[in-house]
This record gives structure tokens, sequence and C-alpha cells, in this order.
């Protein structure tokens, strides 16, 4: 598994809910390429309960748009935006739960639409959430428009 460089980081208008560091409100979120997954390790918190001891479904369904999101920028090389998410939640996560690995892998591709499968598993492996998503991809001109060059993982040597 390799860390991915995340591309928008010293952007001046970065500020991602999901993944940008330096958001005092939002989700901290790195990604790793599994081959052909890309993979979020996250440890929930009761800063983003629902109900008491449970993670709330807004939350779990922004770890999935955000790893989908992060396989067209490291899959597809581009920038995108999602256009349908679909959501099953199999089963209540505690906000206690000591990490939730996120993996979300290419389903299909139709023209400019990407298909993504995800899913949470709780620290114990079992299926917690599910998400389909799709997202919208942007040609190589709107994407770079958006500060969008590339994105690449850390030396594989290493």
């Amino acid at each position: 598994m390799y860390r991915i460089i995340n591309p928008w980081r010293g952007h001046p208008d970065y500020n991602c809910f999901g993944c940008s560091p330096d958001n005092p409100h939002g989700l901290h979120m790195e990604f790793f390429e599994d081959g052909e997954d890309i993979v979020c390790t996250w440890h929930p918190s009761r800063h983003y309960q629902g109900w008491i001891n449970t993670m709330h479904g807004g939350i779990l369904s922004t770890l999935i748009d955000e790893t989908c999101g992060w396989v067209v920028t490291r899959k597809r090389q581009t920038s995108g935006y999602t256009v349908g998410l679909n959501v099953k939640f199999r089963k209540a996560v505690s906000t206690s739960e000591p990490q939730l690995t996120i993996r979300a892998t290419i389903d299909r591709q139709v023209r400019n639409l990407l298909f993504i499968n995800c899913t949470v598993t709780d620290s114990h492996g079992e299926i917690c959430t599910e998400g389909t998503a799709t997202y919208y991809l942007l040609d190589a001109d709107k994407a770079q428009k958006m500060g969008f060059r590339r994105c690449e993982v850390e030396d594989e040597s290493k």
C-alpha cells in the first residue's frame, strides 16, 4: 500500500471537509493506493455522533463519498464531482470503534461517468456501510482550471 500525495495541499482555496488536514472541523482523511483500491483508515469520535455512541449517517456517507472522490483523483488523474450517491447502512457504527476502513474501487466507466463501489468496515472486518457513487469526470482543461495537476503516490521504494 502506498500513501497518496494530496495534490490539493498548498492551493489557497483548499479547505475540504473530508480531506484537508488544515480544516479544524474536518475529518482529516488520508488515502492509500492498494492495487486497484483506494483505502482510508479513520478513527471515529464523539464529535461525529448522531445518536448516543452511534456514528451519524451523514458522516458515514461523507467517508464513502470522499473516498470515491479520491478514486477519481488517483485512478483517473482528474477531478470531478458527485452526481449520485447511494448508501446502505448495514450495521450501526459505534463512536468508540477504534478504526474504520473505507475501501473504494471502480465498478465501470460509461463515457464521462465513473461508477464506484465502496465499503466501510469496522475493526473486526465486518461491513457496516456500503455505498455506490457516480462521479462526473472533468476534462483535463476544466480540472486544471480547478488547480488539479497530477496525483502521485509516495516513492514506492520506501
